[in-house]
């Protein structure tokens, strides 16, 4: 199959959305610790640094991983989907299903577009 299935694209569409979004939030984080005063300096700097790395990290596997049809790019990508998982089913149970509700479907899209049949055979062959 020489061209990327439609499920492989959403899939890395879904983990390159995740890693803005992280890579976002370190950066919203950033500039507050830069521009406030952090409680902790060092957990807010930490807290930063996690999530400018997780979201370099996500964009790497969305482009680097999944959209050039690496085989690698498939295992990173599943665990964040399921990671994400307890997360948006805490946020529901904490009254905030305006966001709980929102992460579990993204969630869900991705694990369903990366186990895909076509994503497989895409990443994968015959094999």
């Amino acid at each position: 199959m020489n061209g990327r299935p439609l499920t492989l694209l959403i899939a890395a569409a879904v983990v390159a959305v995740e890693g803005l979004v992280a890579l976002g939030l370190g950066v919203f984080v950033a500039v507050e610790t830069l521009t406030g005063r952090p409680d902790d300096m060092t957990t807010a700097v930490a807290e930063a640094v996690f999530g400018l790395l997780v979201g370099a990290g996500l964009l790497w596997v969305a482009w680097g991983g999944l959209f050039k049809m690496e085989r690698w790019g498939r295992s990173p990508a599943v665990l964040t989907q399921i990671f994400m998982l307890p997360v948006s089913v805490t946020l529901i149970q904490s009254d905030q299903p305006q966001l709980g509700i929102p992460l579990i479907v993204v969630a869900l899209t991705g694990l369903v577009t990366l186990l895909a049949p076509p994503t497989t055979h895409a990443l994968y062959g015959d094999g």
